[in-house]
């Protein structure tokens, strides 16, 4: 006999999480189904450990600028281990802090692998629970290539498993994943290569953000190898890994290879075809603008959509799911548009809306952009020449702002508050009546001409 919910959330990452927590509130019965570690994948291997290993290499590049400020450091040393120790009982006290919550909120954590009986209900290991209202929030996994020796290679999940940082790395793929491990790698003490199919890093973002990465990941000393593919992996007599490359005379030899290519769909085991929940080409799940799959009742939310594959858009899709559904809130929902996301290169970067390149698509002639580049004051006294640039993408007689890109020191903070101006439809004559914070580099934002 099944235990039957009002909602039934599948995946214990953040949209999941979000979904049957706020269900809870409204007085839903819930129950949630993960067979790994509570918080997904932005917990345990992506934003929060990433970010512990951010701010490490921040710390080394701090370092390295210190001599600037008048001060003589004539020996540091770096403990791998110590901080991988600090970084794991830190991520474990948020799995911990997780179970809490579900327990405190009201949801049934079912430890195991869910499956569809049918549109209504799910097998975990041989039990049968059924819900009115199904969310599947799966999340992905690291692709890792076909190709001979790829599983010599570890994924971005594997990287947080290393138990020392290697002395030479190598980096497949150029999107925001590849770039981040890239710069942490390399200030936290290894010479990294960074291997890139296309002409330059960051493909989807402003030509602004990605000429200037690229110039910057040169500067640092990291190798930037474009229009280049692996064909072939071989590990040497030594232990070191031989990468056979497209258009390279010779084998790159390195100590650890990194694959960064993408994320895979965590959909394949879900048995979608017993709920004729339909399914995309490359595993994710379409959904309407309310988080709708073709199954009425049946929603999915996060990476598996396909959508925008950040921590809060599931967490933010998740809880107004949940409103719409039990919160009497029908028209309650997820716009896509204005989304604000940072990666965390080195300088970090920021970007919310339209990129120029978009707008003019979109709007040809009514487009204006402002943009600047300059030095920021914390960088006149270092040796590393790093710029920071701004770019305002603008439309139409009122000037409305439809993009803001941002690379250099701090920018990663300064955008949320942009991001809201932006969301709530702000112009430029709205920035440039906005009194300016000095000395800032977020200053410059509304003092542009």
């Amino acid at each position: 006999m099944s235990k039957h919910y009002d909602l039934i959330a599948i995946g214990g990452g953040s949209g999941g999480l979000s979904v049957a927590e706020r269900a809870a509130r409204y007085g839903a019965r819930c129950a949630l189904i993960e067979s790994g570690r509570l918080g997904g994948t932005c917990v345990n291997v992506g934003c929060v450990p990433k970010k512990v290993m951010w701010y490490a290499a921040h710390l080394a590049h701090a370092l390295d600028d210190a001599p600037g400020y008048g001060f003589r450091l004539d020996y540091f040393d770096f403990d791998w281990r110590k901080l991988q120790e600090a970084r794991d009982r830190f991520v474990r006290g948020i799995n911990d802090w997780y179970q809490g919550y579900l327990a405190e909120s009201g949801v049934d954590l079912i430890r195991g692998f869910a499956r569809f009986a049918d549109d209504r209900s799910v097998d975990v290991a041989g039990e049968r629970f059924s819900a009115d209202q199904i969310a599947i929030a799966t999340g992905g996994r690291p692709r890792i290539p076909d190709l001979p020796g790829a599983e010599f290679g570890i994924s971005s999940d594997g990287f947080f498993e290393l138990a020392a940082c290697p002395p030479r790395a190598a980096i497949v793929g150029g999107g925001y994943i590849g770039v981040e491990l890239a710069g942490m790698l390399h200030a936290l003490g290894s010479e990294v290569t960074l291997l890139v199919r296309k002409d330059q890093v960051l493909g989807a973002f402003d030509a602004m953000i990605r000429e200037q990465l690229m110039e910057r990941l040169r500067e640092d000393g990291i190798k930037v190898l474009i229009q280049t593919q692996i064909r072939a992996v071989a590990r040497a007599v030594n232990g070191t890994l031989n990468l056979h490359c497209d258009g390279q005379a010779e084998a790159l030899n390195v100590d650890q290879l990194l694959w960064a290519i993408g994320r895979i769909p965590n959909t394949d085991r879900l048995n979608l075809a017993a709920a004729k929940v339909a399914v995309n080409s490359d595993g994710s799940i379409p959904t309407d603008p309310y988080q709708t799959t073709n199954v009425a009742h049946i929603h999915a939310l996060g990476d598996i959509t396909g959508q925008f594959h950040l921590t809060p858009v599931a967490i933010a899709a998740g809880r107004r799911l949940a409103d719409r559904l039990f919160g009497q809130q029908p028209d309650r929902r997820l716009p896509y548009e204005n989304i604000p996301s940072v990666v965390f290169s080195h300088p970090p970067i920021g970007t919310i809306g339209l990129t120029e390149e978009e707008a003019r698509s979109r709007h040809g002639e009514a487009v204006r952009v402002y943009q600047t580049r300059f030095r920021p004051m914390y960088h006149a006294f270092t040796a590393r020449p790093t710029e920071t640039s701004m770019k305002l993408v603008c439309v139409g007689p009122e000037e409305k702002i439809v993009g803001c890109h941002l690379i250099g020191e701090s920018v990663d903070e300064m955008l949320q508050g942009f991001a809201v101006a932006i969301r709530m439809g702000a112009t430029k004559r709205d920035f440039d009546d906005t009194v300016a914070i000095h000395p800032t580099s977020a200053e410059e934002l509304v003092t542009m001409r």
